[in-house]
């Protein structure tokens, strides 16, 4: 017997064959359209093998060096630019054995292919991160992944219902023609969520309450893709942290690391809708301002807190609450504008602040966030990075300087739509 040796060109980390030889040929079956194809007798038969004929594919296989998928699919909310925002990450993945640039990236309308963001270099780059790094990057490594955060904004109510990405990318070993030296792929179809955000009321009351930390820009909220339990999860997509500024735009007076020294320390949170009460935990100390905490459990990051069932599968999470504050246990039904607790410093804070979110499970971390919009609140003005003499905004207010604030604006009330980062606001009561 001739042994028959299989030979593979394999691309990507023995993952995809491309083809297959052996030292024997055969010449190739006489057929006619309609008609099977007649392979060779097979050794030891004497009854050839029949085939059908291969059933023309709708699109032709493509080789795509790097793979991509959404952590989650998106869900559009309306946003105080007049906006509506998709706010989601894209996991690519190099699935070859060199090195890869991402030249670009494009966001399109899957169910018209009407291009919404495109990105290209340094903006591409500084809304990319290797998988456990913190350096923007345009170049994926051999088997390496990276996420991408993105916010695509329309027209209000003209989000898609689908979505889908074309990469384009350079290898620095390309194999012609199989894979040219550079070449677009069509990856990470989306289909977006349908459902709507949650309205719910303000966690505060009073003026000017900072979104500080929110969405839908590079800010620690939105890149907070914690690794759970074997997935990846973004729950605090669209979460706010709050501090309030003072009347001459400052954090607070006095010794930066004694929590009296924030006027809001201690400010009344409130329910946001009704609801029961699944979870609380009380009891962790208040943390010193101005350090960052160490050897917290997982459990511990939110602090004090509470989780509160507010309908439609949307959780609410109200965190750092004020040692011995929190005024309800799980199975308490609530109200909206019930009070819950009061604004504190515990867990990983390292400032007086309110965390709030929305996610899709009781989980603070293993979860997916949601979306929510405020039923009315007044927008009295919006910080400027740009301006402060510190660093970007939070920065200078946490060098006791006032909060670097946009020029000339005009303040306006807002209905059902949320907050962005940098937004301040006054909500209704004292």
């Amino acid at each position: 017997m001739i042994p028959r040796t299989a030979c593979t060109a394999v691309l990507f980390a023995a993952a995809l064959t491309v083809s297959a030889c052996s030292p024997t040929t055969e010449q190739p079956a006489t057929t006619t359209e309609g008609s099977p194809t007649v392979s060779p007798t097979a050794p030891g038969s004497g009854t050839p093998t029949t085939s059908p004929s291969p059933t023309p594919a709708a699109e032709a296989p493509v080789a795509t060096p790097v793979l991509a998928r959404a952590v989650a699919a998106p869900v559009p909310v309306p946003a105080t630019d007049g906006r509506t925002h998709l706010a989601y990450e894209l996991l690519l993945t190099n699935a070859m054995d060199q090195d890869i640039t991402v030249d670009s990236l494009q966001v399109r309308a899957g169910d018209a292919g009407e291009p919404l963001l495109t990105l290209s270099g340094t903006d591409l780059a500084e809304r990319t991160r290797i998988l456990g790094t913190t350096a923007p990057t345009g170049r994926l490594g051999p088997a390496q992944s990276a996420l991408v955060w993105l916010d695509v904004s329309t027209d209000k109510d003209a989000a898609p219902s689908e979505l889908d990405h074309q990469v384009q990318v350079t290898l620095t070993k390309p194999m012609p023609p199989l894979l040219p030296p550079q070449l677009t792929e069509t990856v990470a179809p989306v289909t977006v969520q349908s459902r709507t955000p949650v309205v719910i009321a303000p966690p505060l009351r009073g003026p000017q309450w900072w979104d500080a930390n929110g969405c839908c820009g590079m800010t620690p909220h939105r890149m907070a893709i914690n690794p759970i339990d074997g997935a990846l999860w973004g729950a605090e997509r669209y979460a706010i942290d709050y501090v309030q500024l003072l009347p001459d735009g400052r954090l607070f007076t006095g010794d930066v690391a004694d929590t009296a020294s924030y006027a809001y320390f201690g400010a009344e949170v409130h329910a946001v809708a009704d609801g029961p009460v699944v979870a609380v935990l009380d009891g962790l100390p208040e943390q010193v301002p101005g350090k960052s905490p160490t050897g917290l459990r997982l459990d511990q990051y939110g602090g004090n807190h509470v989780v509160q069932d507010i309908g439609g599968g949307n959780y609410a999470f109200y965190a750092h609450l004020k040692t011995g504050s929190v005024a309800v246990k799980p199975g308490d039904r609530l109200s909206t504008g019930q009070v819950l607790g009061s604004l504190g410093n515990s867990g990983n804070t390292d400032a007086p602040h309110l965390h709030f979110h929305v996610m899709d499970s009781p989980d603070p971390l293993k979860a997916d966030g949601l979306p929510f919009v405020f039923d009315s609140f007044r927008l009295t003005g919006r910080t400027d990075d740009r301006l402060g003499p510190d660093g970007d905004a939070i920065d200078t207010a946490q060098a006791g300087k006032p909060a670097p604030m946009v020029p000339d604006f005009t303040a306006r009330d807002e209905t059902q739509v949320t907050p962005l980062v940098s937004d301040v606001m006054d909500y209704p009561g004292e």
